[in-house]
């Protein structure tokens, strides 16, 4: 007998038919993958179950007995727990207190903070996670939040567990180390059910796994009887198509960016590069290597850098955002939730955003080219929303990717730099977005484009610098690009020449 059921499962939302009428069964201890595209219900199937939202039609049975779980407390009780994609804690409170929020251990009326770290601690132990219980969460990097997300599911004692992206945000060797936990969990008896866009994940950790495609089930099939295209053709009813980047065979224009010895205490020093018009250059390194704040820094977001960055040959104050803006330059960061988008205002307010501008007569926004350009952008990124005038909190996470990046497409920069550019989203839209990165270089854009996925990084780039421990320590032409040896140099694994011994800057 199946250990879970859905049966019939419907969920819409206002202008949007999030499922229709999905029906399958996962068994008992197994991996069981949740794949399709942004939009495509996987993750509204995870939160029905884990509590968060209830079915407007449809069952739910857990070993043949019907539950309607209406609360995430409910669902613990029933032992199911989510680990989601889009991460909500506290920021302002501890580790221990996050982890411990909903049973917050007392001693006459007052939090024992003893057993609030000891049972944190032990909880943080149980996924072999080495943090300060009493560090603030908002102290922690993206990678290191979801792994104490990760914590807070294992440590409900859980028997089933729905896992929502759950390596989007991790770094090379934290994703190893999950999937370690996962083996282990599994050894135990837990069923997983695993949410991810990463089909080479999938075909690794997974038993079995089904498919949904605009709200509806398309299969459910054993991952030894399916393949990798198949499944994609699975998910977006169409063959992705794959291309070697145009922009490689045109010759890179001029000198658009120059940064020289650019440091900020504490995170990086000494980045030294050049980028060019049409050029794509990655950046490569392990979580904590410092990449993102580099871009952080050459956006002016960091007042604590120092050296020289230098826009079209003209020096650009540090620690000063309007001035990197004035210069041509955006900046697609990393948290499209907490720096990229204003999750209140509506996808077409969030794309024109940073081109208000160049819209606006007297102060006043001309509404029509407003309009024009949000759907010119909505249309060329395939976003899926019932209207421009919907609400960008209410929308898929890879569809709020996508409004984050039309936001700066819209402004046409002449540098753009991209982090992680398509964590959280599908394999047909990654496709796309890959394509669009690389017409863009095409049409003279200088791109600087930061990923934690080694085949994307390689993929999209003429050049790639790879960091750790905050310094530049190689580069790589594209003849020379392969997983191993950008490993090695992320890794440290070899001796490396000093940074002053790479390549010569163009």
């Amino acid at each position: 007998m199946a250990l879970l059921t859905f049966h019939g499962i419907s969920k819409r939302f206002p202008g949007v038919q999030a499922l229709n009428d999905v029906t399958f069964e996962i068994g008992v201890g197994r991996c069981h993958a949740l794949m399709g595209e942004n939009g495509a219900g996987k993750s509204t199937l995870g939160k029905i179950l884990a509590g968060v939202y209830s079915a407007d039609a449809g069952e739910l049975r857990l070993n043949g007995e019907l539950i309607a779980p209406s609360s995430p407390l409910a669902a613990r009780k029933l032992g199911i727990a989510m680990v989601h994609q889009e991460l909500a804690f506290c920021p302002n409170l501890s580790i221990a207190e996050n982890l411990c929020l909903g049973d917050i251990p007392q001693r006459f009326g007052w939090i024992d903070r003893r057993r609030l770290r000891n049972t944190a601690t032990g909880m943080l132990r149980e996924i072999g996670a080495d943090f300060d219980p009493d560090l603030p969460i908002s102290r922690l990097t993206t990678g290191q939040e979801q792994l104490v997300q990760i914590a807070a599911a294992v440590g409900t004692g859980a028997r089933i567990i729905v896992m929502d992206e759950p390596t989007s945000s991790l770094s090379v060797a934290e994703s190893e180390h999950l999937f370690q936990l996962i083996s282990h969990l599994r050894a135990r008896g837990i069923t997983l059910i695993y949410v991810s866009h990463r089909i080479e994940e999938i075909f690794r950790l997974c038993d079995t796994l089904t498919v949904l495609r605009d709200g509806r089930h398309v299969a459910t099939e054993a991952i030894a009887a399916t393949n990798q295209e198949r499944v994609i053709h699975q998910m977006i009813g169409r063959d992705v198509e794959r291309h070697e980047p145009a922009h490689l065979n045109r010759p890179i224009g001029a000198e658009v960016l120059r940064v020289e010895n650019l440091s900020s205490p504490g995170k990086f020093s000494n980045i030294s590069f050049r980028l060019h018009a049409g050029e794509v250059l990655g950046f490569a390194g392990l979580l904590g290597a410092g990449r993102s704040e580099v871009a952080q820094a050459l956006f002016g977001i960091d007042p604590a850098a120092t050296g020289q960055v230098f826009l079209h040959g003209r020096e650009m104050p540090l620690g000063n955002v309007k001035a990197a803006l004035g210069g041509g330059m955006g900046l697609l960061p990393e948290d499209r939730k907490r720096l990229g988008l204003v999750l209140s205002l509506n996808c077409r307010e969030n794309t024109s955003l940073a081109s208000l501008k160049k819209l606006a007569t007297l102060g006043f926004i001309r509404r029509s080219e407003e309009e024009a350009l949000a759907r010119r952008y909505a249309d060329r990124l395939r976003v899926k929303t019932s209207s421009l005038e919907a609400t960008v909190a209410g929308l898929s996470g890879g569809n709020q990717q996508k409004i984050a990046l039309a936001k700066w497409l819209a402004r046409e920069c002449d540098v753009l730099i991209v982090d992680e550019p398509t964590r959280g989203i599908d394999v047909g839209a990654k496709a796309e977005i890959h394509k669009l990165l690389d017409e863009l270089a095409s049409q003279g854009l200088a791109l600087l484009v930061i990923s934690s996925e080694l085949p994307e990084v390689m993929n999209v780039s003429r050049r790639i610098m790879v960091l750790r421990q905050g310094r530049i320590v190689g580069e790589l032409a594209r003849a020379q690009f392969s997983q191993a040896a950008l490993m090695r140099l992320m890794a440290g694994v070899e001796p490396q020449p000093d940074p002053v011994a790479t390549p010569e800057l163009r």
